[in-house]
């Protein structure tokens, strides 16, 4: 997940509910959806973890597999539910070498999931990346219906107005932990807007590497219910936190019908899938105790126990808030029809970690590293190749090439100055090496714009500080000169960032330049 990302408190405030509207029920009426059980309490923690035995990895060795036990959970057995149609195994894996260990097909009567094998998280508000849901220890947000596991998230509104939203979130911690394998799921996602489920992994204990993202973390699964036709695999790991990410969008609407996401985790590779294609793979990752201090030998920190999580994220940095109309009902539910690991009898960690392939493009004929800097050809602005243009956080607009400029157009800024972005990534810098950054802007009224150049692989650190500039209605000249001190990247990023500026006004810029200064 992308957390994705900073400090962590943990807790619930509790709200009395007057309004709901939830998954199968319109506002205003009781939920379709009956879990078969009382709803269980809040109690503000997570069950104790009870752990077996776990083999720690142990670089230089053939690393026994690390299955995972079942904690001595005690709970009432559940009576075998049978779905009208079992679904049959896939054809995945197609490697012979792997052998089912542990599968999770949520085939008993409707219930709250069992403790047995998942854990309830409780999260309060806003624990991280600013999202809007908290977690509940509760079966309203998290249970098994119909031979599926369901994650509903729920909007409420009190007597005074104040909207609150609630979701699910469960975890195999100390019940179901492994090392390497295939891990994956056949899940259904939520359509609507502001939504972000999430089938992924972390460590089972921290302490080994450190707090995130020094832990390491593993994506298997995020799509942006925004965009339901792009599935994103991602890993965090490092310090400075650093990420690498792959994305598909093979024609499919992941909301619309259920999907086999995974992915095939041995030492040194990690490899994801949907529906049995790969669409990618790295073993370019490292972690620290501290920034700048010796690495922790590889395959760390992804050579130890991780535990599965399944959640649904309302609002936050990525997907943008809910719009205030947004129906909560089946449709923005995550269906998880299965859960399977697979495993191999051991996996050999003396792997070595691979050199990193620096692919620093080439300047054009002119010197410039910048794609389609003079905005003289037309080009998709939704893809990731050259010029992307991008609504975030609530930001409405558009941007159009036409007449060497291209003009950015707002309905809304937004509630941050990424609401309305236009970037170019896949731009060479190279250590040591000065460079001259520039362009022509103007707007339809005086307002105002940031721009910089960022690092996104390595948590968007800052080469060119952020610069606020004041645009007026006559085209102006903008130049920046910077060294690039930090590593070398060869996936640098311009940004011009129009949200959050007190205006909607119009925004035109050309001439886009990134060169070597003399």
């Amino acid at each position: 997940m992308k957390r994705r990302n900073r400090g962590f408190c943990i807790g619930l405030a509790l709200m009395m509910m007057l309004t709901v509207s939830g998954c199968g029920k319109d506002a205003e009426t009781t939920t379709a959806f009956t879990t078969g059980t009382t709803a269980a309490s809040t109690t503000g923690t997570t069950a104790a973890a009870t752990t077996g035995t776990t083999a720690a990895s142990t670089t230089g060795t053939t690393a026994a597999v690390t299955t995972g036990t079942t904690a001595a959970a005690a709970t009432e057995a559940k009576e075998p539910y049978v779905k009208e149609e079992p679904d049959e195994y896939m054809k995945y894996p197609t490697d012979s070498e792997y052998h089912l260990v542990w599968e999770e097909n949520f085939d008993y009567e409707d219930a709250k999931l069992s403790d047995t094998d998942w854990v309830y998280e409780v999260h309060k508000k806003g624990w991280v990346n600013r999202e809007l849901q908290a977690y509940r220890d509760s079966e309203e947000y998290a249970f098994v219906k119909n031979g599926e596991l369901v994650i509903r998230p729920v909007k409420e509104v009190d007597e005074d107005g104040n909207v609150n939203y609630y979701s699910g979130r469960v975890n195999t911690n100390s019940r179901h932990d492994f090392t390497y394998g295939r891990i994956e799921a056949k899940i259904k996602v939520p359509s609507g807007k502001g939504f972000l489920p999430a089938f992924w992994m972390m460590p089972t204990e921290t302490a080994r590497y450190g707090s995130w993202p020094r832990c390491g973390e593993i994506d298997i699964m995020e799509v942006v219910s925004n965009d339901p036709t792009r599935e994103y695999g991602s890993l965090h790991f490092g310090n400075p936190h650093t990420q690498r990410q792959g994305s598909v969008s093979n024609g499919s609407d992941y909301s619309q019908e259920y999907h086999v996401f995974a992915i095939e985790w041995e030492p040194g590779l990690i490899r994801w899938y949907v529906d049995g294609e790969a669409f990618y793979e790295t073993g370019d990752w490292f972690t620290a105790p501290s920034e700048g201090a010796e690495e922790a030998p590889y395959p760390a920190p992804f050579n130890q126990p991780f535990h599965i999580i399944l959640n649904v994220a309302v609002g936050g940095d990525w997907p943008g808030d809910p719009d205030p109309d947004q129906v909560f009902d089946e449709k923005t539910c995550m269906y998880v029809d299965y859960v399977r690991v697979y495993q191999k009898d051991s996996y050999d960690e003396n792997v070595k970690k691979p050199e990193k392939e620096m692919h620093m493009k080439d300047a054009d004929s002119s010197g410039n590293f910048v794609n389609n800097g003079d905005f003289a050809a037309p080009e998709n602005l939704n893809d990731d190749q050259d010029w992307k243009y991008q609504n975030l956080n609530k930001g409405v607009g558009e941007a159009e090439i036409k007449d060497d400029q291209i003009t950015i157009t707002m309905e809304n800024e937004g509630t941050e100055t990424y609401s309305i972005q236009l970037v170019q990534g896949g731009l060479p810098l190279e250590k040591g090496q000065k460079y001259k950054f520039s362009f022509e802007a103007c707007a339809d009224d005086a307002r105002s714009m940031i721009t910089a150049i960022t690092g996104p692989d390595v948590s968007y650190l800052r080469y060119l500080e952020d610069s606020t500039l004041e645009l007026k209605k006559d085209w102006d000249s903008y130049s920046f000169e910077f060294e690039m001190k930090e590593e070398s990247d060869d996936n640098g990023r311009i940004e011009f960032d129009l949200g959050k500026q007190q205006s909607t006004a119009a925004v035109h810029i050309r001439n886009v330049r990134l060169e070597k200064a003399k």
